[in-house]
């Protein structure tokens, strides 16, 4: 940011600690009503953070994030939270649910679907296009919203409402686990063959997020315990390695101003450092050793061979191999280009030291994972107990 030399700066700041505020109080809340509060807190509190440049690509940005988030959450989450209380007199979590099992089947798969869609920040198709529209904020915020806090929240939301409102039970005894399956399966698919396409960088890694957002949902929705502590290790294997890809795509942008990947043939040669790092972030998402993300996704494929739903193995083995399409391209053209192929010139060298210092320490992290798993695997281990 100041790099760039951004206005502002100081209301950015404020806001970017009221986002990070808001998301420890979603992770700490105790009951559904707490966490949708915290919920719109984040929401409202990055509004300003997307539309930080406040040209009119930005407003009419920052306006589509606000339609697709307030609207989702108080059109469909607010609604089925009067609903559920109406009908338990509660909204705590709870290990067994809330619900005593007896509501019509109809009923429950109604609000199962209203509250898992009306949490948008999960990325859950149709609710997912406000992602992509996020990209005209900065490159931090970028990286907050894709990688960190905002759309973790959507998917750490969808996880308490599975666990803690309905309970693994009911969702089992139902058979309604299955439809989360199918709903994020086809997100999954969706998001990676839709990246494909994308020449901007931020817009692919933004696809790229909404697929990687959909296996947390999807493992959780397996119901079996390695699917569970997949899904939930997920959250922190897909961080590492995607904040590690968005700093990278800042830092070339402060370095060359460029933003789409067409334009950065031959990039590796002028900023080494940023495109390895890039390519460890590349490994990570796609789940591939040395990374933490291999560990994450080992555990999902275990789950759906235990749950035995061999279409949703299927799944995860194709899109890890569309993740390998979108990502393993640009490296190969940032480094492996004849002269006359490079886009670059001499006088191209890598960015500020304090651009570089945070990509490298984040795809540190992601290898640090791969060796030293331990604490997220047994942090997953406990919740799925």
């Amino acid at each position: 940011m100041r790099g760039l030399n951004e206005h502002s700066q100081t209301r950015y700041f404020c806001f970017f600690a009221i986002a990070l505020s808001a998301t420890v109080g979603v992770a700490f809340s105790a009951n559904l009503f707490t966490l949708y509060l915290f919920y719109e807190m984040l929401s409202f509190a990055t509004y300003p953070l997307v539309a930080h440049h406040q040209d009119q690509e930005a407003r009419s940005s920052g306006r589509k994030y606000l339609l697709y988030i307030v609207g989702a959450s108080i059109g469909l989450v607010l609604p089925a939270m009067m609903i559920c209380y109406n009908l338990t007199g509660t909204l705590e979590f709870s290990k067994q649910g809330i619900f005593t099992g007896t509501e019509p089947n109809a009923t429950m798969l109604v609000l199962l679907l209203m509250l898992v869609l009306g949490f948008a920040k999960a990325g859950i198709m149709p609710f997912h296009s406000w992602l992509p529209a996020a990209m005209v904020a900065p490159t931090p915020v970028s990286a907050l919203l894709h990688a960190v806090a905002v759309v973790k929240v959507g998917a750490f939301s969808v996880l308490r409402v599975l666990t803690g409102v309905f309970g693994i039970d009911l969702l089992a005894r139902l058979n309604l686990g299955i439809v989360i399956c199918y709903l994020a399966a086809f997100t999954v698919i969706t998001a990676s063959l839709i990246a494909l396409s994308q020449d901007g960088l931020k817009r692919r890694l933004a696809f790229s997020t909404i697929g990687q957002l959909s296996y947390i949902v999807l493992g959780v929705a397996l119901l079996s315990p390695k699917g569970m502590i997949g899904g939930m290790t997920h959250i922190a294997m897909h961080a590492f390695g995607k904040i590690t890809l968005f700093f990278c795509a800042g830092a070339i942008f402060v370095a060359t101003g460029k933003k789409n990947i067409s334009e950065m043939v031959g990039i590796g040669r002028r900023m080494p450092i940023t495109m390895v790092a890039f390519f460890i972030g590349s490994l990570s998402v796609i789940g591939l050793p040395p990374t933490g993300g291999f560990f994450s996704k080992w555990y999902l494929v275990q789950g759906t061979i235990q749950a035995d739903q061999w279409p949703m193995l299927v799944v995860l083995l194709t899109s890890s191999l569309l993740n390998a399409a979108y990502f393993f391209p640009i490296v190969y053209k940032a480094f492996f280009c004849t002269p006359e192929e490079a886009m670059f010139e001499d006088r191209i060298e890598e960015a500020p030291i304090w651009c570089v210092v945070p990509l490298v320490i984040t795809a540190a992290g992601s290898i640090a994972l791969f060796f030293y798993p331990t604490l997220f695997l047994k942090l997953a281990e406990l919740a799925t107990r």
